[in-house]
């Protein structure tokens, strides 16, 4: 059992990263409104352009969604020409991922506005709290992929 201080300060907490997300995504959200998309596009954006030549298999996992779930934002980014899709070279029915050149564009926008956003919340916490700011973003995130 949590104690009553504890309780405040995790409520606090979740606070915190629930405006700190809200302000990370505000950015890019505005973008890709201005184009009909929203968020679910950015992450499959994201991901590609850092994987080029994911199969669709391996963006499922990435991202953890279901094949329905991914399945018609995909088929929109392709139908606006920002992903195209590529047999595989080893097995031709295999499809593999990469960003077009307007995809390249978009993709970078988006998280250039991020890395800024990041870049001087860092510069204001200074180094020590940002290693601090990783540890805890990546015990979250190993909790997330472990299903707790």
């Amino acid at each position: 059992m949590v104690d009553l201080k504890r309780q405040a300060e995790l409520n606090d907490a979740i606070e915190l990263l629930y405006f700190a997300y809200r302000g990370f995504t505000d950015g890019p959200d505005r973008i890709l409104e201005r184009r009909g998309l929203g968020r679910v596009h950015h992450r499959i954006l994201y991901f590609i352009g850092r994987r080029p030549d994911i199969s669709v298999r391996g963006l499922l996992e990435e991202l953890a969604v279901s094949k329905q779930a991914l399945n018609a934002p995909l088929r929109q980014l392709m139908e606006m020409n920002l992903v195209a899709a590529v047999p595989g070279a080893e097995d031709r029915r295999v499809k593999n991922l990469r960003l077009t050149a307007e995809g390249l564009k978009l993709e970078g926008e988006l998280t250039g506005v991020q890395m800024r956003h990041l870049q001087a919340a860092f510069d204001q916490a200074g180094p020590g709290d940002e290693k601090g700011w990783r540890a805890v973003m990546a015990a979250l995130a190993q909790a997330a992929r472990a299903g707790g």
